[in-house]
């Protein structure tokens, strides 16, 4: 099967219409929540990789590929996005699922977790967003470095790459062209994917703006300058919005595997994407000590809070791959994505 077997189609839901990608008809349902600027085109071929038992399973988030635009209210942290996935299982009439998330969609699935424990069978993460947000957090416990969240939210994107998103780049002469960026930060560098115009087309689906990518932001006389607004994806991943300390007291408490590229630049206890690193190596101006935020080692912090309370966890730590693992090294990815839908 290859990635010519998706259908795509718009579902109506009770919030916006969602496009939504699919296999089949019939099995276990395996719901997979793609990133930040990109769509559900970078779970296709994942999905026609699963046995026949499972019912895979791939929508756009709002502001990406072809479901409505509708405007993200980052102060709910992102539960727009939990709450549409929950619209659109009501609307196929699926009652409890498998959910994979990825990066952004990590973030989602962990946030759905926290709010419908009992309708997940069990969670994937994919070098998913810290359970403290992106930005503005120090230490494993995530505790803000400003009170009003300066370092995180939609200041902190940079104007060269929105720009020439909303203009439809698709040639590679900066190193901030869609296209270099996923070669060199989206996989482990360089990293030039078979599929690679589909997937720089499904990173130019990326709605642009207050309201979407990356949102709105004020200004703040903490270091770096840029506080979170309270619009846009970018805000609602702020830790001024998204947090997740409740995670590990869900009951009940479905299996979770969390897998990841050892090589990851984006979601990384170094990240090239948090402003407090960038100024620890001098690539931001003024760097006021602020320490970067340790991503990786907050999200294993708050998972071992789960496994001591009786959840099941699994970490994989895939070498030699970066934030897409699972297109990177879909062997090793599928073996650990199996092995958690049947535990």
């Amino acid at each position: 099967m290859t990635a010519s077997s998706i259908r795509t189609r718009r579902v109506p839901t009770g919030r916006l219409t969602v496009r939504l990608s699919e296999v089949r008809d019939e099995g276990e349902p395996v719901v997979f929540v793609h990133g930040n600027v990109s769509s559900s085109a970078f779970w296709h071929t994942t999905m026609t990789r699963l046995p026949d038992r499972y019912r895979p399973l791939a929508l756009d988030l709002r502001g990406f590929g072809g479901t409505d635009p509708l405007p993200i209210d980052a102060t709910r942290g992102v539960r727009d996005h939990a709450d549409d996935l929950a619209a659109l299982l009501t609307a196929l009439g699926i009652e409890r699922a498998h959910l994979v998330g990825w990066s952004l969609g990590g973030g989602v699935v962990m946030q759905y977790l926290c709010d419908r424990p009992a309708a997940v069978r069990s969670l994937t993460l994919v070098n998913p967003v810290s359970p403290y947000g992106f930005g503005g957090t120090q230490g494993v416990e995530g505790v803000l470095t400003s009170e009003d969240g300066a370092g995180s939210g939609g200041g902190t994107a940079n104007p060269e790459f929105v720009a020439r998103l909303a203009d439809g780049d698709h040639g590679e002469d900066s190193p901030l062209s869609p296209r270099a960026v996923l070669a060199n930060c989206y996989g482990k560098a360089p990293w030039r994917p078979a599929a690679e115009d589909a997937y720089v087309a499904s990173m130019l689906t990326t709605r642009t703006g207050a309201d979407h990518y990356p949102g709105d932001s004020v200004p703040t006389e903490v270091w770096p300058g840029v506080a979170p607004g309270t619009r846009g994806v970018l805000n609602s991943l702020s830790p001024l919005h998204f947090r997740l300390d409740g995670l590990p007291l869900v009951d009940p408490k479905p299996p979770v595997l969390w897998i990841r590229g050892e090589d990851d630049v984006i979601v990384s206890d170094t990240s090239v994407f948090d402003l407090a690193h960038l100024g620890a190596i001098g690539a931001v101006p003024g760097w006021d000590g602020t320490p970067a935020q340790p991503m990786v080692a907050q999200t294993r912090h708050v998972l071992d809070r789960y496994a001591a309370a009786g959840g099941l966890v699994r970490e994989v730590a895939v070498p030699d791959a970066g934030h897409t693992v699972h297109l990177e090294r879909p062997d090793a990815f599928d073996t650990a994505l199996r092995g958690i839908l049947s535990a």
